[in-house]
């Protein structure tokens, strides 16, 4: 079996291309409109001197970043008032662009975490506006698909802690598109969100949904509702990335206090293929250049509050003879996520980390440019 990389011993694929100045980043979203390339960053908090360090702590009334592709680098062009940003979901819908945020909380603490998610529009002039703000609790992702002509829009939301309690039921949800309007459409239960992924096998439309502290799910569309389908784990679950390749269907499974796993279609269930790292997977992103498939797995921590490990090693693989190899790994310090893109006819990979290794938020997010010829 030929090992990835090995025509190319000592060449390095990844080579830092650009810093950016963030604070607890926690998504690296490349989106193009019409004026462009461009990035949004959702932050979760500002550092407070005068407070110890604390992953859950910080100034949590930040901006999220937006910047455009401009000279061969990322410009700051604007920033959206977007408290503890977990998200950033650019999607177009009726002719226009929209970028939903999801807002996990307020405050420099104590903290409120009953907040409105905000969704912007971006109107004829280029400006962004909000255009919707949906009551939330803990929110964390936000996910946009269709089944048929339906329009769907689901977030992964809810935290069980001491001392928190939603007004509303606080639980995962699939809203639908109506007049215009997103409307509840169904509570899936989950109490701790964070992840989805929809995908068809076969004639099956599957919604995938990972969460903390509630079992990690594989959901079924059954023509007028989803239903459980699939299990994948009973806690900890971060993120699902489903592909197909060598005419087979596949989904990944990224657990913060586990593996990350492979898991191959076999015409009724995904049975375990791979194992694909262990603790402090949190996203993934996947994506194709000429006849190769590459998988990066963002690392985020390791160990539990009050003291983890936030230096940590993520891996970029390419699928060879039927797995996946690693081509390298690289530094991330709580790393929440990675997007990779085309510009200038080369290839990169934004990739966002949200924590120093003293819990501290200002830590940058890399812009990589990527040598794949040497993977």
């Amino acid at each position: 079996m030929r090992h990835a990389g090995a025509s190319h011993p000592n060449a390095k694929v990844l080579a830092v291309h650009q810093r950016l100045k963030t604070s607890g980043a926690r998504s690296a979203h490349v989106f193009r409109t019409g004026r462009g390339l461009h990035l949004v960053v959702p932050q979760l908090a500002e550092d407070l001197p005068d407070r110890p360090a604390d992953m859950n702590g910080g100034n949590a009334d930040v901006d999220a970043l937006l910047y455009r592709w401009e000279a061969e680098r990322f410009v700051e062009v604007d920033r959206l008032p977007c408290p503890s940003g977990e998200d950033a979901l650019s999607f177009r819908s009726g002719g226009r662009t929209y970028l939903a945020f999801a807002n996990l909380r307020t405050g420099k603490g104590p903290y409120e975490t009953d907040v409105d998610s905000l969704i912007y529009r971006e109107d004829d002039d280029g400006e962004w506006t909000v255009d919707e703000a949906l009551p939330t609790f803990g929110a964390k992702q936000w996910h946009h698909f269709a089944v048929g002509d339906r329009e769907f829009l689901a977030l992964a939301q809810g935290l069980t802690m001491p001392g928190l309690s939603p007004k509303g039921h606080g639980r995962s949800v699939v809203f639908e598109r109506i007049d215009g309007r997103w409307r509840e459409f169904q509570v899936l239960g989950g109490r701790w969100g964070y992840n989805w992924a929809d995908f068809r096998v076969g004639a099956h439309h599957f919604l995938a949904y990972a969460d903390h502290v509630s079992p990690s799910v594989v959901y079924r569309w059954d023509g007028t509702s989803f239903v459980p389908y699939q299990t994948f784990a009973e806690r900890f679950g971060r993120s699902f990335q489903h592909f197909t390749q060598d005419g087979d269907e596949w989904l990944a499974f990224a657990c913060i206090n586990g593996d990350s796993t492979l898991h191959r279609w076999n015409g009724e269930l995904f049975e375990l293929h791979q194992t694909l790292g262990g603790q402090g997977g949190r996203e993934f992103e996947l994506f194709r250049h000429g006849d190769g498939l590459y998988l990066v797995r963002v690392c985020f921590v390791q160990g539990n509050p009050p003291t983890p490990r936030t230096d940590l090693m993520s891996q970029l693989y390419r699928w060879d003879n039927g797995k996946f190899d690693v081509v390298e790994e690289f530094p991330t310090c709580g790393g929440t996520d990675a997007s990779y893109f085309q510009a200038d006819g080369r290839d990169f990979l934004v990739v966002a980390n949200s924590l120093t290794p003293d819990l501290r938020f200002r830590q940058d997010t890399v812009v990589y440019e990527l040598s794949l010829d040497n993977a």
